[in-house]
């Protein structure tokens, strides 16, 4: 009778659960987050919509031996349940139902564990007798890099912001002038060092006490999530692995003229850092980070996110989802918080960053990697999603960048796109100096408006419909910080964000194999749009192995948004469902005319092309007259060598052919470490060879 019992109660725990789910999740439809993984592990969190107030909701987690961790938004809150395993491969229904008995508890959810990953760990393009990587746990000692990595080129008379702090000379990103760096100093020169923004480090902690950062530490910015409490100090280990968010945090706010280290892009800014990367990161702790005192940081910056192998779909979750609208809507007053995220260092292994949710999101600046000499890195992914890029590492002799490190120290081996958003933020940091009423979107704007495509090597660099030369490696080029503070001080805010979304396209058509499927769709009005900003083409599609398809979004006016390259190392059956592939190529351009879609098959394996539709976000008026901007950020003779070389590409090549070029640095990268790894492989015979014969003599 008592089995039986259990049994019906259980039943109706599990129903009254499963009603309260779809009625939460369908009041919140439009924060539908992403994939889940395949391989999931379940934490002792979770997170309740729970109604009632404070008081009701501590009563509840006392009778049931939860700690409230944190309640995240209104009536949604962050639970732990110290008796249940930190880890399982098993849900914990029984421990969720039981919350489900309460009436005031609308919605209940263990929270899994999603796999991030810090963006500056590479592996060298040639094998060393030091190390395997740069910057990662096993990097090359400082004293081998200061041979290797000598800077060559000549270096600006020591800015009196920077008259004695010893990593300056290294730092050929700020003082190689002559438009071959980020322009920082003339920013400097008008009197802005990012005094009064904040900006946060979403890593693995800060190390607070650090003598170059000390003196512009904020503890209101600033908080232990995987700790649990408010002090940011990074878990110290042999190996230094937890070194990421003190690096990143050098970049932003370093402090000037103090005799230590370098100095940072904002060098009297405030920084914070979240940690959040030391420990299980779930949907939750994502929400808190991105979350944290939006009324008093300005700018988030994050170099991590889901694995760059080549294989992976992944992106936030309904709650970090959430997170970045409330974010975007209400933060810094309603002006909105500005997210700064690295585009990833998957190039190796041909992934692309709009698989990645967070890069490819409209309420991110994404940002890329250039080398000194302005190439692509060999780490770089390509994606229509970013919007620009920083200086960063490249190969093993290129120099790096300088930035404060653990234990009180310095280093000159920061690396990947991890090294460049924290350099866009302070860039940031310095326009919102000179602008301070600035929203997330006009910053959108101004970085779009001032990026220089000078300089920068790609075969892809292309014109889109006004003018403006935008490239899948590089955005629309490199951040210069004295253009953007001079354009923010007189900036007119840009209108109401308008979007407008298609009708559903259902297709369910085949991508024959080692061919193309075309489709169009004709726009002939798009709500109060008139100036395109971001556009996303919302895709689902079957595909026996999803690493073959290429798809390709081209605008009315003929720009090219390459939506997706091939990723010879996925070969899942998931397809996409519902993905946001987003380009940011079309910007400034009418969305009303024609749209063609082209999804190629480059295998022999059947893929199905199920259903589509585009969400265009955009503006009433025109933001560039009303800010008297140039129409094109290269010249008239430029932009006409470009479209006649672009035009020439698209008559030659077959519809199926890549209309971006692969990359050479990619492909020269595997050669160079294939012949290096078999030099290797021969020097390390040597010591046998020897031994052999000394044996053979005796």
């Amino acid at each position: 009778m008592f089995a039986m019992l259990m049994m019906i109660c259980s039943s109706t725990s599990a129903w009254k659960m499963q009603h309260n789910v779809s009625k939460f999740k369908h009041k919140h439809d439009e924060l539908k987050g992403f994939v889940k993984p395949n391989n999931q592990h379940y934490t002792n969190t979770w997170v309740s919509f729970i109604e009632g107030g404070s008081h009701l909701v501590q009563k509840i987690a006392d009778i049931h031996g939860y700690v409230i961790l944190k309640e995240i938004f209104p009536n949604t809150y962050h639970l732990h349940h110290p008796k249940v395993k930190k880890r399982s491969l098993e849900k914990e229904e029984y421990f969720s139902q039981r919350l489900t008995f309460h009436p005031q508890v609308l919605y209940v959810e263990q929270q899994m564990v999603k796999r991030r990953i810090k963006r500056d760990y590479i592996m060298l393009p040639f094998p060393s007798s030091k190390s395997k990587y740069v910057g990662g746990d096993d990097a090359i000692h400082e004293e081998t890099w200061q041979k290797v990595n000598a800077s060559h080129h000549g270096i600006l008379s020591r800015a009196t912001f920077a008259k004695n702090d010893p990593k300056w000379p290294d730092m050929w990103y700020l003082n190689r002038g002559g438009e071959q760096d980020m322009n920082v100093r003339g920013a400097w020169e008008d009197g802005y060092s990012g005094l009064g923004i904040v900006v946060t480090i979403l890593d693995d902690g800060l190390e607070k006490d650090h003598p170059d950062l000390i003196v512009n530490y904020d503890p209101q910015a600033s908080y232990d999530i995987n700790g649990h409490d408010e002090d940011p100090m990074p878990r110290y280990d042999q190996t230094d692995s937890n070194r990421h968010g003190t690096r990143c945090a050098g970049e932003v706010a370093a402090a000037a003229n103090n005799n230590r280290c370098s100095v940072g892009v904002a060098f009297r800014a405030s920084i914070g850092g979240i940690r959040m990367l030391d420990g299980d990161v779930t949907d939750a702790v994502e929400a808190r980070s991105l979350s944290l005192n939006s009324q008093h940081i300005d700018i988030y910056s994050a170099s991590w996110g889901p694995d760059d192998d080549g294989k992976t779909v992944d992106g936030p979750g309904e709650l970090a989802m959430r997170a970045f609208v409330e974010g975007v809507t209400k933060g810094r007053g309603g002006k909105g918080s500005i997210f700064v995220w690295a585009s990833g260092n998957g190039g190796r292994d041909y992934d692309n960053c709009n698989c990645d949710g967070y890069t490819n999101s409209i309420y991110t600046l994404s940002v890329s990697s250039a080398t000194e000499a302005g190439k692509v890195p060999w780490y770089s992914e390509i994606c229509s999603s970013t919007i620009a890029s920083t200086y960063s590492s490249g190969a093993l002799w290129e120099p790096q960048v300088s930035t404060t490190d653990l234990h009180h120290d310095c280093t000159g081996n920061h690396t990947g796109t991890s090294a460049s958003a924290p350099l866009a933020a302070g860039i940031i940091a310095l326009a919102l100096e000179a602008n301070t009423e600035l929203t997330w979107r006009d910053m959108q704007h101004i970085v779009i408006a001032t990026a220089r495509p000078k300089g920068l090597i790609a075969t892809d660099w292309n014109v889109n419909g006004v003018g403006r030369a935008v490239s899948h490696s590089f955005g629309y080029g490199l951040m210069d910080a004295t253009a953007m503070v001079r354009l923010a001080r007189h900036w007119k805010r840009v209108g109401r964000q308008q979007s407008y979304e298609t009708d559903a396209q259902v297709e369910n058509a085949a991508i024959p194999s080692n061919g193309v499927k075309i489709v169009r769709l004709y726009v002939q009005q798009a709500g109060d749009i008139n100036y395109l900003e971001h556009v996303q083409a919302r895709i689902t599609l079957d595909a026996k192995k999803r690493g073959d398809i290429r798809i390709i979004l081209i605008s009315p006016v003929g720009t090219r948004s390459v939506l997706l390259t091939p990723r010879m190392r996925d070969s899942s059956r998931d397809g996409f469902q519902d993905w946001p592939f987003m380009t940011v190529h079309c910007w400034g351009e009418s969305p009303l005319g024609t749209w063609k879609l082209e999804l190629h098959n480059q295998g022999r394996l059947p893929a199905s092309f199920i259903k589509w539709k585009l969400v265009l976000y955009g503006t009433e008026t025109n933001p560039a007259e009303e800010n008297n901007l140039l129409k094109t950020n290269i010249s008239e003779k430029s932009v006409v060598q470009m479209k006649r070389t672009q035009s020439e590409i698209d008559e030659n090549s077959p519809v199926n052919e890549e209309p971006t070029a692969r990359f050479d640095s990619v492909k020269n990268f595997r050669d160079m470490r294939n012949a290096a790894s078999k030099f290797s492989f021969i020097l390390s015979c040597f010591p046998l060879i020897w031994t052999l014969k000394i044996l053979a003599c005796s």
